[in-house]
């Protein structure tokens, strides 16, 4: 696609609306979705919508120690938008709206006693707590025995770069409030949703400790950056623990 074609120039089908009604949002591109807040282009060189989403995630990760444009838009300000040659006042608006409307979305917690019965609940319940962080995080979702939400606490705060969670703190709590199941979470500020070996280690002593005390745990989740993922998905630990 030439991004210095208007979008009215270009094939129906390859339009970033028509597209994400064909296809679902999760097909664009940042870009394309930044051209359907937009509207219409402009800037330098007189950029389509989606050519002026292209150039702002590029001027704005100039920014970034990382260049990741997308990232920067996070805490991203009026102004700072509006010092991007094509952006004035009205798309600075629609975009801050758009970002804020996504926030509150993902803050946005289940009721207690909502049964989890899927990691994106548990994303769900936590990611106030975890997903927009700048320090490393660790939580745990407290469940009954029937899988029901009746609490949730952030264990510890870290550095930019990690956290320390201890088995006695996560289980102090866990008994405390009366769980009968657990779900832990951590969040990764870089966004990279891989679990470390630190990751995998910690969560093998967990599993050990939880046989132990006949406190399950179901799943420990990594979140960061909008998204999140299940070590239990992506590893084999849960069956080198025998279940409680």
């Amino acid at each position: 696609m030439t991004y210095s074609l208007r979008v009215a120039d270009i094939p129906t089908s390859e339009r970033p609306r028509e597209r994400l009604l064909a296809y679902g949002s999760k097909r664009l591109s940042a870009s394309e979705l930044i051209a359907i807040l937009l509207g219409t282009g402009q800037g330098p060189g007189k950029l389509s919508a989606v050519g002026l989403g292209q150039f702002l995630l590029q001027d704005i990760g100039k920014e970034q120690s990382s260049g990741d444009g997308l990232c920067a838009l996070r805490d991203i300000t009026a102004e700072e938008l509006m010092k991007v040659s094509g952006i004035g006042p009205a798309k600075a608006a629609t975009i801050l709206a758009a970002l804020e409307l996504g926030k509150r979305v993902l803050q946005s917690q289940p009721p207690l006693f909502t049964v989890v019965d899927d990691p994106g609940v548990a994303a769900a319940a936590l990611g106030h707590e975890l997903m927009w962080q700048d320090q490393e995080r660790f939580a745990v979702l407290l469940l009954d025995i029937k899988h029901r939400i009746i609490g949730s606490k952030v264990i510890s705060i870290g550095t930019a770069t990690e956290t320390l969670a201890h088995p006695r703190d996560i289980f102090r709590e866990a008994i405390k409030r009366g769980a009968t199941r657990l779900i832990l979470a951590h969040n990764h500020p870089s966004g990279n949703l891989e679990p470390s070996s630190e990751d995998i280690t910690l969560t093998r002593q967990l599993l050990k400790g939880a046989h132990l005390l006949g406190i399950p745990i179901l799943d420990h989740l990594i979140l960061g950056n909008g998204d999140y993922a299940s070590i239990r998905q992506l590893t084999q630990l849960w069956d080198e623990i025998p279940e409680c």
